[in-house]
């Protein structure tokens, strides 16, 4: 199974990651890191509206966040193997046209490295911050999913949906090939999986998911329904207090299972980038 890390985006590691990630993506594939990952969160209510994974807040880690597609463009230029990805991107943020930019770029300068991982989002003071209405987040997706097409496959390239407008233009670079996966756990999300994703995006938090139930199975009922092959990348998300040793336990019953790729978050783990590093080797190796 190839397995990756997260880059130094959040929390203490944030303070010196920005200095770092390039040297701590470089270490990390040394190290054996098979992909390199990112997520997006943009900011910490002090009351928040929805709390983090149901809870009543977020975590203090998201008080410090560093921006994904910078760090990943650091990432980029400092690797030539390791997989780069976003898991997740809250696609309803971003001007669709913009972000088949980006990823179009991101994909150029990593020679094909790159995954986009998409999700709707969940914070409504987050979205409240961008000035997009949460109502919009499905229709939002499936534009951004519309004009992603268009603008990496046509030319020239044209669409006239609920929320943009793009008039027939041409956009002459195209990337490698960007495999788009998405998030979700409801009956609309898995839906979408299924009709337009190249893959899934499972989170498992060790010592509480039955990965059977929560992730086999339903990965598997997803490509029944679509009728091809579907990718799957498991997020691995320790607890604070999580022992290493839970987290590789439930990596190796995965790779038992058939899940072929899975990348660990850090931010619980370690406090600093430096400290992240140290334990990249244990968890992949």
């Amino acid at each position: 199974m190839r397995i990756g890390v997260t880059l130094p985006q959040f929390g203490g590691q944030a303070a010196d990651g920005a200095e770092e990630v390039a040297a701590f993506a470089r270490a990390a594939e040394e190290r054996g890191a098979d992909g390199l990952w990112v997520g997006d969160r943009l900011l910490a209510p002090v009351e928040p509206t929805v709390g983090y994974g149901g809870g009543p807040g977020f975590p203090p880690q998201f008080r410090r966040q560093l921006d994904p597609f910078t760090l990943l463009g650091a990432a980029a230029t400092a690797t030539s193997r390791a997989r780069l990805g976003t898991n997740v991107l809250n696609a309803p943020w971003y001007p669709p046209a913009l972000l088949a930019r980006t990823a179009l770029t991101l994909d150029r300068i990593s020679g094909g490295r790159f995954l986009l991982g998409l999700g709707t989002g969940w914070s409504p003071e987050e979205f409240d911050a961008v000035g997009v209405p949460m109502a919009e987040r499905g229709i939002r997706l499936d534009e951004c999913l519309n004009v992603l097409r268009a603008w990496w496959d046509d030319d020239p390239v044209a669409h006239d949906g609920p929320v943009s407008r793009i008039a027939p233009a041409h956009v002459d670079l195209k990337p490698h090939g960007v495999p788009v996966y998405l998030a979700g756990a409801t009956p609309r999300a898995r839906q979408r999986v299924v009709e337009r994703a190249d893959g899934w995006l499972p989170v498992a938090v060790p010592g509480r998911t039955d990965l059977r139930t929560s992730v086999l199975e339903p990965w598997v009922g997803l490509r029944e329904r679509a009728g091809r092959e579907l990718g799957a990348v498991l997020r691995v998300n320790p607890l604070p207090g999580t022992p290493v040793r839970a987290v590789t336990d439930l990596l190796a019953e995965a790779a038992d299972a058939g899940i072929e790729e899975a990348f660990v978050e850090l931010m619980y783990l370690a406090d600093s980038a430096d400290a992240a590093l140290d334990l990249v080797e244990g968890l992949v190796g």
